[in-house]
């Protein structure tokens, strides 16, 4: 009689070198992280050093290209690779900063109104119908403006601005949790509500979670970039690569790279968060355990 000898599931590290989209995003987003984080090593100038004699130096492939700038210089005579490593740091700050403000409240609250119901329910999908209700952009335009542009004012008001698809997403995911055969038999032994929200319930959502909060990110760099560039966001002289596009703007026929490389650099980014969320959402979305 044939035995038969079930193989082991490969490792997670393994599982996430085959999916490509997994490793092209995770390498990027690691690349981007780490240049934001050594960025006063990676700079080779001073990014708010101005030199009015250097205005508008073109980058290296232009044949009046100065080896010292690389990328060249803006309308003020700034090192343009320096300004876009620093800018990396204000796009994953923000990115960053304000998912975790949202996520801690939109998570909460769907888990909450999911998993009781009832009365808490009705009154938490009141808060997020009026959230759903206010358009996103005007808000944060009329908030930034009345409270002053700042890095703190920006991730504090998009944090309370973005918690709604979390909240939408953990709620229906907890609805759908509540009445799993496991969340019962632990509310028969006597385990707590507690226990059974954030070590059971939770875990179980990770694999939605994880992909609203990709989405996210993505969003709130463009955002803030948006913002910026509407001269709500981050504050001149702060590198930001919204703020370089909209200082750039002017000179779009005759330094076009100007745009370009803060654009691109923009669009790499956000490419490379949702395919890491893509991969994540792969290797996370196993059963219910």
């Amino acid at each position: 009689m044939a035995m038969t000898t079930e193989t082991a599931p490969p490792p997670v590290w393994r599982k996430a070198l085959r999916n490509s989209g997994m490793t092209i995003g995770g390498g990027v987003l690691l690349l981007m992280v780490l240049i934001a984080l050594f960025a006063p090593l990676l700079a080779p100038h001073d990014p708010y050093a101005q030199d009015l004699t250097r205005r508008f130096l073109p980058p290296f492939w232009h044949d009046r290209a100065v080896p010292e700038h690389l990328l060249g210089t803006d309308h003020l005579g700034r090192d343009y690779l320096s300004r876009l490593v620093y800018g990396a740091r204000i796009s994953l700050g923000v990115g960053f900063g304000v998912i975790i403000v949202s996520a801690i409240i939109g998570i909460s609250l769907g888990l909450v109104a999911g998993y009781f119901g009832g009365v808490t329910d009705m009154a938490i999908s009141f808060l997020i119908t009026t959230r759903l209700s206010l358009p996103i952009v005007l808000v944060a335009l009329a908030a930034v403006a009345f409270a002053g542009a700042s890095l703190t004012t920006l991730i504090t008001v998009l944090g309370l601005l973005l918690w709604d698809r979390f909240a939408v997403v953990s709620r229906a995911a907890a609805q759908s949790l509540r009445s799993r055969e496991f969340i019962k038999g632990l509310r028969a032994i006597g385990a707590s509500q507690a226990r059974i929200l954030f070590l059971e319930v939770l875990p179980n959502m990770r694999s939605a979670l994880i992909v609203v909060l990709t989405l996210e990110v993505a969003n709130v760099i463009l955002l803030e970039a948006a913002l910026s560039f509407l001269g709500l966001g981050v504050r001149a002289p702060t590198p930001s690569w919204g703020l370089m596009i909209a200082e750039g703007r002017e000179n779009i026929l005759f330094d076009p790279w100007l745009i370009a490389m803060p654009g691109a650099a923009l669009c790499v980014l956000v490419l490379a968060v949702n395919l890491m969320g893509d991969g994540l959402r792969d290797l996370t979305g196993g059963r219910l355990k």
